[in-house]
Protein backbone atom coordinates (compact mmCIF):
# COMPACT_ATOMS: atom_id res chain seq x y z
CA UNK A 1 0.00 0.00 0.00
CA UNK A 2 2.85 2.43 0.80
CA UNK A 3 4.47 1.72 -2.55
CA UNK A 4 1.19 2.24 -4.44
CA UNK A 5 0.57 5.51 -2.59
CA UNK A 6 4.09 6.71 -3.39
CA UNK A 7 3.71 5.81 -7.10
CA UNK A 8 0.32 7.56 -7.30
CA UNK A 9 1.58 10.79 -5.73
CA UNK A 10 4.80 10.74 -7.80
CA UNK A 11 2.78 10.23 -11.00
CA UNK A 12 0.52 13.17 -10.19
CA UNK A 13 3.49 15.46 -9.54
CA UNK A 14 5.34 14.31 -12.67
CA UNK A 15 2.30 14.81 -14.90
CA UNK A 16 1.45 18.17 -13.32
CA UNK A 17 4.97 19.62 -13.59
CA UNK A 18 5.35 18.28 -17.12
CA UNK A 19 2.11 20.02 -18.12
CA UNK A 20 3.47 23.27 -16.70
CA UNK A 21 6.36 23.14 -19.16
CA UNK A 22 4.26 21.90 -22.09
CA UNK A 23 1.34 24.31 -21.74
CA UNK A 24 1.49 27.49 -23.80
CA UNK A 25 -2.08 28.65 -23.11
CA UNK A 26 -1.72 29.46 -19.41
CA UNK A 27 -4.49 27.07 -18.37
CA UNK A 28 -2.19 24.62 -16.57
CA UNK A 29 -0.42 27.39 -14.69
CA UNK A 30 -3.70 28.63 -13.23
CA UNK A 31 -4.20 25.29 -11.50
CA UNK A 32 -0.77 23.69 -11.09
CA UNK A 33 1.74 26.49 -10.49
CA UNK A 34 1.96 25.50 -6.79
CA UNK A 35 3.78 22.32 -7.83
CA UNK A 36 6.68 24.37 -9.20
CA UNK A 37 6.80 26.46 -6.03
CA UNK A 38 7.25 23.28 -3.95
CA UNK A 39 10.60 22.53 -5.62
CA UNK A 40 13.38 22.83 -3.05
CA UNK A 41 16.10 24.86 -4.78
CA UNK A 42 13.74 27.47 -6.31
CA UNK A 43 12.13 27.83 -2.88
CA UNK A 44 15.55 28.45 -1.31
CA UNK A 45 16.47 31.08 -3.92
CA UNK A 46 13.07 32.74 -3.52
CA UNK A 47 13.49 32.67 0.29
CA UNK A 48 10.15 30.88 0.50
CA UNK A 49 10.47 29.99 4.18
CA UNK A 50 7.15 28.13 4.31
CA UNK A 51 8.18 25.70 1.57
CA UNK A 52 11.69 25.24 2.95
CA UNK A 53 10.35 24.44 6.41
CA UNK A 54 7.73 22.11 4.91
CA UNK A 55 10.28 20.14 2.86
CA UNK A 56 12.78 19.89 5.71
CA UNK A 57 9.96 18.93 8.08
CA UNK A 58 8.74 16.17 5.76
CA UNK A 59 12.31 14.93 5.40
CA UNK A 60 12.84 14.89 9.16
CA UNK A 61 9.61 12.94 9.60
CA UNK A 62 9.61 10.52 6.67
CA UNK A 63 13.03 10.71 5.03
CA UNK A 64 13.59 11.77 1.44
CA UNK A 65 9.90 12.12 0.57
CA UNK A 66 10.76 15.07 -1.68
CA UNK A 67 13.20 13.04 -3.79
CA UNK A 68 10.77 10.14 -4.18
CA UNK A 69 7.55 12.05 -4.89
CA UNK A 70 7.93 15.78 -5.57
CA UNK A 71 11.18 16.05 -7.59
CA UNK A 72 10.37 15.41 -11.28
CA UNK A 73 13.98 14.48 -12.11
CA UNK A 74 13.90 11.75 -9.46
CA UNK A 75 10.59 10.35 -10.72
CA UNK A 76 11.93 10.42 -14.29
CA UNK A 77 14.88 8.29 -13.20
CA UNK A 78 12.45 5.88 -11.51
CA UNK A 79 10.57 5.47 -14.80
CA UNK A 80 13.78 4.75 -16.69
CA UNK A 81 14.96 2.33 -14.00
CA UNK A 82 11.58 0.59 -14.01
CA UNK A 83 11.79 0.13 -17.76
CA UNK A 84 15.30 -1.33 -17.40
CA UNK A 85 13.94 -3.73 -14.76
CA UNK A 86 11.68 -5.29 -17.41
CA UNK A 87 14.79 -6.64 -19.11
CA UNK A 88 16.81 -7.59 -16.04
CA UNK A 89 15.34 -8.27 -12.62
CA UNK A 90 17.15 -8.24 -9.27
CA UNK A 91 19.90 -6.17 -10.86
CA UNK A 92 21.04 -3.89 -8.01
CA UNK A 93 23.67 -4.44 -5.35
CA UNK A 94 24.85 -2.57 -2.28
CA UNK A 95 27.52 0.08 -2.78
CA UNK A 96 29.39 2.16 -0.24
CA UNK A 97 28.22 5.70 0.41
CA UNK A 98 30.45 8.02 -1.60
CA UNK A 99 30.54 10.73 1.04
CA UNK A 100 33.55 12.59 -0.36
CA UNK A 101 32.17 12.66 -3.89
CA UNK A 102 28.75 13.85 -2.72
CA UNK A 103 30.37 16.51 -0.55
CA UNK A 104 32.58 17.64 -3.42
CA UNK A 105 29.63 18.12 -5.79
CA UNK A 106 27.75 20.00 -3.07
CA UNK A 107 30.66 22.31 -2.33
CA UNK A 108 31.26 22.94 -6.04
CA UNK A 109 27.59 23.77 -6.51
CA UNK A 110 27.54 26.30 -3.65
CA UNK A 111 30.86 27.88 -4.62
CA UNK A 112 29.74 28.30 -8.23
CA UNK A 113 26.58 30.02 -7.06
CA UNK A 114 28.52 32.31 -4.76
CA UNK A 115 31.03 33.23 -7.46
CA UNK A 116 28.32 33.89 -10.02
CA UNK A 117 28.83 30.83 -12.25
CA UNK A 118 25.15 29.94 -12.06
CA UNK A 119 25.28 28.41 -15.54
CA UNK A 120 27.37 25.44 -14.43
CA UNK A 121 25.54 25.21 -11.12
CA UNK A 122 22.25 25.08 -13.03
CA UNK A 123 23.39 21.89 -14.75
CA UNK A 124 23.37 20.12 -11.36
CA UNK A 125 19.97 21.41 -10.20
CA UNK A 126 17.43 18.56 -10.62
CA UNK A 127 14.21 20.54 -11.16
CA UNK A 128 15.84 22.96 -13.61
CA UNK A 129 17.44 20.12 -15.56
CA UNK A 130 14.10 18.35 -15.92
CA UNK A 131 12.43 21.61 -16.97
CA UNK A 132 14.97 22.20 -19.73
CA UNK A 133 14.50 18.64 -21.01
CA UNK A 134 10.72 19.03 -21.25
CA UNK A 135 10.74 22.58 -22.59
CA UNK A 136 13.34 21.94 -25.30
CA UNK A 137 12.59 18.35 -26.31
CA UNK A 138 8.93 17.68 -25.54
CA UNK A 139 7.22 21.05 -25.92
CA UNK A 140 7.98 21.32 -29.68
CA UNK A 141 6.38 17.89 -30.18
CA UNK A 142 3.40 18.95 -28.06
CA UNK A 143 2.97 22.15 -30.09
CA UNK A 144 3.31 20.24 -33.36
CA UNK A 145 0.51 17.90 -32.30
CA UNK A 146 -1.56 20.95 -31.33
CA UNK A 147 -1.09 22.39 -34.82
CA UNK A 148 -2.30 19.12 -36.34
CA UNK A 149 -5.41 19.28 -34.16
CA UNK A 150 -5.89 22.94 -35.17
CA UNK A 151 -5.75 22.04 -38.87
CA UNK A 152 -8.27 19.23 -38.43
CA UNK A 153 -10.59 21.42 -36.35
CA UNK A 154 -10.39 24.26 -38.86
CA UNK A 155 -11.46 21.85 -41.62
CA UNK A 156 -14.69 21.34 -39.68
CA UNK A 157 -15.12 25.09 -38.98
CA UNK A 158 -14.06 24.71 -35.36
CA UNK A 159 -11.51 26.96 -33.70
CA UNK A 160 -11.06 25.14 -30.41
CA UNK A 161 -7.32 25.05 -31.21
CA UNK A 162 -5.02 27.67 -32.69
CA UNK A 163 -1.72 27.17 -34.48
CA UNK A 164 1.55 28.24 -32.87
CA UNK A 165 5.09 28.57 -34.17
CA UNK A 166 7.32 25.55 -33.54
CA UNK A 167 11.00 26.40 -33.46
CA UNK A 168 14.21 25.69 -31.56
CA UNK A 169 14.67 28.66 -29.25
CA UNK A 170 18.34 27.97 -28.50
CA UNK A 171 20.48 25.36 -30.23
CA UNK A 172 23.15 25.14 -27.47
CA UNK A 173 20.50 24.65 -24.77
CA UNK A 174 18.72 22.13 -27.01
CA UNK A 175 21.95 20.12 -27.25
CA UNK A 176 22.52 20.40 -23.49
CA UNK A 177 19.01 19.09 -22.88
CA UNK A 178 19.72 16.03 -25.03
CA UNK A 179 22.99 15.42 -23.16
CA UNK A 180 21.23 15.75 -19.78
CA UNK A 181 18.55 13.27 -20.82
CA UNK A 182 21.20 10.81 -22.03
CA UNK A 183 23.10 11.08 -18.74
CA UNK A 184 19.91 10.51 -16.75
CA UNK A 185 19.02 7.54 -18.94
CA UNK A 186 22.40 5.84 -18.76
CA UNK A 187 22.80 6.27 -14.99
CA UNK A 188 19.22 5.28 -14.15
CA UNK A 189 19.26 2.33 -16.57
CA UNK A 190 22.40 0.92 -15.02
CA UNK A 191 22.17 1.82 -11.34
CA UNK A 192 18.85 3.49 -10.53
CA UNK A 193 19.33 6.58 -8.35
CA UNK A 194 23.04 7.12 -8.99
CA UNK A 195 22.54 10.78 -9.93
CA UNK A 196 20.45 11.51 -6.83
CA UNK A 197 22.91 9.89 -4.44
CA UNK A 198 26.14 11.09 -6.02
CA UNK A 199 25.70 14.32 -7.99
CA UNK A 200 22.47 16.05 -6.93
CA UNK A 201 23.13 18.81 -4.33
CA UNK A 202 19.51 18.75 -3.14
CA UNK A 203 19.76 14.99 -2.55
CA UNK A 204 22.90 15.48 -0.48
CA UNK A 205 21.33 18.16 1.73
CA UNK A 206 18.11 16.23 2.29
CA UNK A 207 20.08 13.01 2.73
CA UNK A 208 21.92 14.56 5.67
CA UNK A 209 18.57 15.37 7.30
CA UNK A 210 16.96 12.02 6.48
CA UNK A 211 19.61 10.16 8.52
CA UNK A 212 17.79 11.44 11.58
CA UNK A 213 14.21 11.05 10.34
CA UNK A 214 11.64 9.77 12.81
CA UNK A 215 10.09 7.21 10.48
CA UNK A 216 12.37 4.92 8.48
CA UNK A 217 12.52 1.65 6.60
CA UNK A 218 14.03 -0.85 9.05
CA UNK A 219 15.07 -4.50 8.94
CA UNK A 220 14.09 -6.92 11.70
CA UNK A 221 17.22 -9.05 12.18
CA UNK A 222 15.23 -11.81 13.88
CA UNK A 223 13.18 -12.38 10.73
CA UNK A 224 15.80 -11.63 8.08
CA UNK A 225 17.23 -14.69 6.26
CA UNK A 226 19.78 -12.66 4.25
CA UNK A 227 18.20 -13.73 0.97
CA UNK A 228 19.45 -10.46 -0.63
CA UNK A 229 16.13 -9.78 -2.42
CA UNK A 230 15.83 -6.39 -0.73
CA UNK A 231 19.37 -5.45 -1.73
CA UNK A 232 18.88 -6.56 -5.33
CA UNK A 233 15.75 -4.44 -5.68
CA UNK A 234 17.01 -1.30 -3.94
CA UNK A 235 17.48 1.31 -6.67
CA UNK A 236 19.38 3.53 -4.21
CA UNK A 237 21.90 0.71 -3.52
CA UNK A 238 21.68 1.55 0.17
CA UNK A 239 20.70 -1.84 1.68
CA UNK A 240 23.47 -4.14 2.90
CA UNK A 241 21.78 -7.51 3.27
CA UNK A 242 24.88 -9.07 4.83
CA UNK A 243 24.78 -6.81 7.86
CA UNK A 244 21.05 -6.06 7.69
CA UNK A 245 21.57 -2.30 7.67
CA UNK A 246 20.23 0.58 5.58
CA UNK A 247 22.01 3.82 4.75
CA UNK A 248 19.15 6.26 5.29
CA UNK A 249 21.04 9.19 3.81
CA UNK A 250 20.55 7.52 0.42
CA UNK A 251 17.18 5.79 0.94
CA UNK A 252 14.48 7.55 -1.12
CA UNK A 253 11.53 5.70 0.47
CA UNK A 254 10.51 3.85 -2.69
CA UNK A 255 9.33 0.89 -0.52
CA UNK A 256 10.36 -1.65 -3.17
CA UNK A 257 12.22 -3.61 -0.53
CA UNK A 258 9.11 -4.03 1.63
CA UNK A 259 7.18 -5.66 -1.19
CA UNK A 260 10.04 -7.98 -2.12
CA UNK A 261 10.68 -9.31 1.39
CA UNK A 262 8.79 -12.61 1.74
CA UNK A 263 9.54 -12.97 5.45
CA UNK A 264 8.04 -9.66 6.55
CA UNK A 265 11.40 -8.57 7.94
CA UNK A 266 11.26 -5.07 6.44
CA UNK A 267 8.82 -2.42 7.58
CA UNK A 268 8.34 1.34 7.61
CA UNK A 269 7.74 2.92 10.98
CA UNK A 270 9.23 4.69 13.97
CA UNK A 271 12.97 4.10 13.91
CA UNK A 272 14.68 2.52 16.95
CA UNK A 273 16.55 4.96 19.15
CA UNK A 274 19.82 3.21 18.44
CA UNK A 275 20.27 1.77 14.99
CA UNK A 276 23.31 0.52 13.15
CA UNK A 277 23.99 2.49 10.00
CA UNK A 278 25.87 1.56 6.87
CA UNK A 279 27.51 4.96 6.96
CA UNK A 280 28.55 4.74 10.62
CA UNK A 281 32.03 6.06 11.19
CA UNK A 282 31.86 8.38 8.17
CA UNK A 283 31.98 12.17 8.46
CA UNK A 284 28.84 13.80 9.80
CA UNK A 285 27.23 15.85 7.03
CA UNK A 286 24.44 17.47 9.05
CA UNK A 287 26.46 20.61 9.84
CA UNK A 288 27.58 20.88 6.25
CA UNK A 289 23.97 20.60 5.10
CA UNK A 290 22.88 23.45 7.37
CA UNK A 291 25.80 25.61 6.27
CA UNK A 292 24.98 24.87 2.64
CA UNK A 293 21.34 25.83 3.06
CA UNK A 294 22.38 29.08 4.73
CA UNK A 295 24.93 29.77 2.04
CA UNK A 296 22.42 29.33 -0.76
CA UNK A 297 20.03 31.67 1.05
CA UNK A 298 22.78 34.28 1.20
CA UNK A 299 24.00 34.06 -2.40
CA UNK A 300 26.50 36.78 -3.15
CA UNK A 301 25.55 39.83 -5.17
CA UNK A 302 28.69 39.52 -7.29
CA UNK A 303 26.85 37.61 -10.00
CA UNK A 304 27.77 39.02 -13.35
CA UNK A 305 24.81 40.60 -15.16
CA UNK A 306 23.94 38.70 -18.30
CA UNK A 307 23.76 40.49 -21.62
CA UNK A 308 20.55 40.51 -23.59
CA UNK A 309 20.05 40.85 -27.30
CA UNK A 310 17.17 42.67 -28.90
CA UNK A 311 16.74 44.24 -32.32
CA UNK A 312 14.32 46.96 -31.22
CA UNK A 313 11.34 45.70 -33.19
CA UNK A 314 9.14 42.76 -33.94
CA UNK A 315 9.33 42.80 -37.75
CA UNK A 316 11.77 40.55 -39.60
CA UNK A 317 14.42 42.96 -40.86
CA UNK A 318 17.34 42.06 -43.06
CA UNK A 319 20.84 42.91 -41.89
CA UNK A 320 19.73 43.41 -38.31
CA UNK A 321 22.27 45.01 -36.04
CA UNK A 322 22.06 43.91 -32.42
CA UNK A 323 22.48 46.93 -30.18
CA UNK A 324 25.20 46.85 -27.57
CA UNK A 325 23.73 47.44 -24.12
CA UNK A 326 25.49 48.38 -20.93
CA UNK A 327 22.39 47.28 -19.01
CA UNK A 328 20.31 44.40 -20.43
CA UNK A 329 16.53 44.65 -20.57
CA UNK A 330 14.76 42.32 -18.13
CA UNK A 331 11.11 41.26 -17.86
CA UNK A 332 8.88 43.48 -15.77
CA UNK A 333 9.01 42.16 -12.21
CA UNK A 334 12.73 41.34 -12.29
CA UNK A 335 13.46 44.33 -10.00
CA UNK A 336 17.14 44.40 -11.06
CA UNK A 337 19.64 42.65 -13.28
CA UNK A 338 21.67 41.37 -10.33
CA UNK A 339 18.67 40.01 -8.50
CA UNK A 340 17.41 38.24 -11.61
CA UNK A 341 20.78 36.56 -12.17
CA UNK A 342 21.00 35.55 -8.51
CA UNK A 343 17.61 33.86 -8.35
CA UNK A 344 17.19 32.40 -11.84
CA UNK A 345 17.87 28.63 -11.92
CA UNK A 346 17.54 28.35 -15.69
CA UNK A 347 14.51 26.04 -15.51
CA UNK A 348 12.95 27.98 -18.43
CA UNK A 349 9.41 27.72 -17.16
CA UNK A 350 8.97 31.38 -18.11
CA UNK A 351 10.24 30.59 -21.63
CA UNK A 352 7.69 27.81 -21.96
CA UNK A 353 4.89 30.07 -20.69
CA UNK A 354 5.67 33.17 -22.82
CA UNK A 355 2.83 33.40 -25.36
CA UNK A 356 4.58 35.93 -27.60
CA UNK A 357 7.95 34.25 -28.22
CA UNK A 358 9.84 37.06 -26.51
CA UNK A 359 11.66 34.98 -23.90
CA UNK A 360 14.11 32.35 -25.05
CA UNK A 361 17.23 30.66 -23.59
CA UNK A 362 20.35 32.71 -24.07
CA UNK A 363 22.97 31.43 -26.51
CA UNK A 364 25.79 33.41 -24.91
CA UNK A 365 28.25 31.52 -22.76
CA UNK A 366 28.08 33.95 -19.84
CA UNK A 367 24.26 33.72 -19.64
CA UNK A 368 23.62 30.26 -21.08
CA UNK A 369 20.49 28.50 -19.73
CA UNK A 370 18.98 31.73 -18.41
CA UNK A 371 16.20 33.43 -20.42
CA UNK A 372 16.73 36.54 -22.48
CA UNK A 373 14.34 38.95 -24.15
CA UNK A 374 14.38 39.29 -27.92
CA UNK A 375 11.70 40.68 -30.19
CA UNK A 376 12.22 39.13 -33.62
CA UNK A 377 9.11 36.95 -33.32
CA UNK A 378 6.83 39.06 -31.15
CA UNK A 379 6.62 41.82 -28.59
CA UNK A 380 6.05 41.95 -24.85
CA UNK A 381 2.39 42.86 -24.53
CA UNK A 382 1.52 45.32 -21.73
CA UNK A 383 -1.36 43.16 -20.53
CA UNK A 384 0.72 39.94 -20.33
CA UNK A 385 2.21 39.03 -16.94
CA UNK A 386 2.61 35.30 -17.58
CA UNK A 387 6.35 35.07 -16.79
CA UNK A 388 5.89 36.74 -13.40
CA UNK A 389 3.07 34.36 -12.52
CA UNK A 390 5.02 31.14 -13.15
CA UNK A 391 8.53 31.87 -11.83
CA UNK A 392 9.07 29.64 -8.74
CA UNK A 393 12.47 31.03 -7.76
CA UNK A 394 11.51 34.68 -7.33
CA UNK A 395 13.69 35.85 -10.22
CA UNK A 396 10.59 37.54 -11.65
CA UNK A 397 8.29 38.90 -8.95
CA UNK A 398 4.57 38.52 -9.51
CA UNK A 399 2.98 41.73 -10.78
CA UNK A 400 -0.47 42.84 -11.92
CA UNK A 401 -1.36 44.19 -15.35
CA UNK A 402 -1.70 47.67 -13.89
CA UNK A 403 1.74 47.43 -12.30
CA UNK A 404 3.32 46.29 -15.55
CA UNK A 405 2.10 49.35 -17.44
CA UNK A 406 3.86 51.52 -14.85
CA UNK A 407 7.15 49.57 -14.79
CA UNK A 408 9.82 51.09 -16.98
CA UNK A 409 12.05 48.21 -18.04
CA UNK A 410 13.79 50.30 -20.69
CA UNK A 411 12.99 52.56 -23.63
CA UNK A 412 12.85 52.12 -27.39
CA UNK A 413 15.53 53.47 -29.71
CA UNK A 414 14.83 54.69 -33.23
CA UNK A 415 17.06 53.00 -35.81
CA UNK A 416 17.14 55.41 -38.73
CA UNK A 417 18.56 53.06 -41.36
CA UNK A 418 15.69 50.60 -40.78
CA UNK A 419 12.88 53.18 -40.80
CA UNK A 420 10.83 53.20 -44.03
CA UNK A 421 10.02 56.94 -44.06
CA UNK A 422 13.63 57.94 -43.39
CA UNK A 423 15.07 55.33 -45.77
CA UNK A 424 12.61 55.30 -48.68
CA UNK A 425 10.50 58.41 -48.10
CA UNK A 426 7.25 56.44 -47.78
CA UNK A 427 4.59 57.04 -45.14
CA UNK A 428 4.24 54.58 -42.27
CA UNK A 429 3.54 55.52 -38.66
CA UNK A 430 2.88 51.94 -37.50
CA UNK A 431 5.02 52.38 -34.40
CA UNK A 432 3.03 55.41 -33.22
CA UNK A 433 -0.26 53.60 -33.77
CA UNK A 434 0.88 50.49 -31.89
CA UNK A 435 2.52 52.22 -28.90
CA UNK A 436 0.27 51.57 -25.86
CA UNK A 437 1.77 54.36 -23.74
CA UNK A 438 1.65 57.12 -26.35
CA UNK A 439 5.40 57.56 -26.21
CA UNK A 440 5.82 57.86 -30.01
CA UNK A 441 4.57 60.74 -32.14
CA UNK A 442 5.15 61.41 -35.84
CA UNK A 443 7.01 64.64 -36.68
CA UNK A 444 8.34 66.07 -39.98
CA UNK A 445 11.74 64.69 -40.91
CA UNK A 446 12.88 68.15 -41.90
CA UNK A 447 11.32 71.59 -41.70
CA UNK A 448 8.66 71.82 -44.37
CA UNK A 449 9.01 68.12 -45.26
CA UNK A 450 5.99 65.87 -45.81
CA UNK A 451 7.96 62.82 -44.65
CA UNK A 452 6.94 61.99 -41.08
CA UNK A 453 9.34 60.12 -38.80
CA UNK A 454 8.83 58.88 -35.24
CA UNK A 455 9.92 60.94 -32.25
CA UNK A 456 10.28 59.13 -28.95
CA UNK A 457 9.39 60.45 -25.51
CA UNK A 458 11.68 58.18 -23.43
CA UNK A 459 10.02 59.27 -20.18
CA UNK A 460 6.71 57.76 -21.27
CA UNK A 461 8.20 54.67 -22.91
CA UNK A 462 7.89 51.51 -20.79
Amino acid sequence: MLRKLRITLASLFLIGITLLFLDFTGLAHAWLSWMAKLQFLPAVLACNIAVIVLMLGLTFLFGRFYCSVICPAGVLQDLISRLAGKFKKNRFSYSENKVKMRGAFLIVFVVLQLLGFSIIAGLLAPYSTYGRIVQNLLQPVWMWLNNICASIAEHYDSYSFYTVDVWIKSLPVFVLSIVSLLIFTVLAWRNGRTWCNTVCPVGTVLGAVSKYSLFKVTIDSSKCTHCTLCEKNCKASCIDSKTGTIDHSRCVDCFNCIGKCKKGAISFGRAPKKEASASEGQPNTALRAMLTTGAVLAISETVKAQEKTVDGGYAIIEDKKIPERETPVKPAGSISVKRFSQHCTGCQLCVAACPNGVLRPSTKLESLLQPEMSFERGFCRPECTRCSEVCPAGAIQKITREEKTAIRAGHAVWVKQNCLPAKDGVSCGKCAKMCPSGAITMVPMEEGSNVMIPALNSERCI
